[in-house]
């Protein structure tokens, strides 16, 4: 059996995750990392994406997450993120219409800022789909 390490993710609102893990994978501002137990304690900036969780039991289950805090140390790993949603949170018709809504906003923004909001959005809009989609839905 796999060594296990103790991981929570937080938001705003709730706790979004609580327990013990085999390994989590997840984007960090540069790059893709994977936690394992006894992994060297680091924090980080996360970014939005599919965070992937390998449980007790050795099985792997997808969340969006948007832009966070990765905090790794000996006795729990904690992630700190805005908004974290389980595929089965996801309305998948509200993240495709917030998709179109946000490549109409890019197309017309003018100031960096409004182009800047509309890239996050439509960022937030596919990894959210693609969580969805993680769970088998189509």
């Amino acid at each position: 059996m796999a060594a296990l390490f103790n991981f929570e993710v937080h938001t705003p609102y709730r706790p979004f995750f609580s327990g013990k893990v085999e390994a989590i994978t997840l984007t960090l501002v540069d790059g893709e990392i994977g936690v394992y137990a006894k992994h060297s304690s680091f924090t980080a900036p996360s970014v939005s994406g599919i965070l992937r969780v390998k449980d007790s039991e050795s099985k792997w289950r997808s969340a969006f997450i948007t832009d966070g805090i990765l905090e790794v140390k000996d006795h729990k790993t904690v992630l700190m993120v805005d908004t974290a949603e389980w595929p089965e949170e996801i309305d998948i018709d509200s993240a495709r219409a917030a998709e179109q809504e946000a490549k109409e906003s890019l197309e017309t923004a003018d100031l960096k800022f409004e182009i800047d909001n509309a890239k996050t959005k439509l960022r937030y809009a596919q990894f959210r789909q693609k969580a969805w989609e993680l769970r088998g839905g189509k």
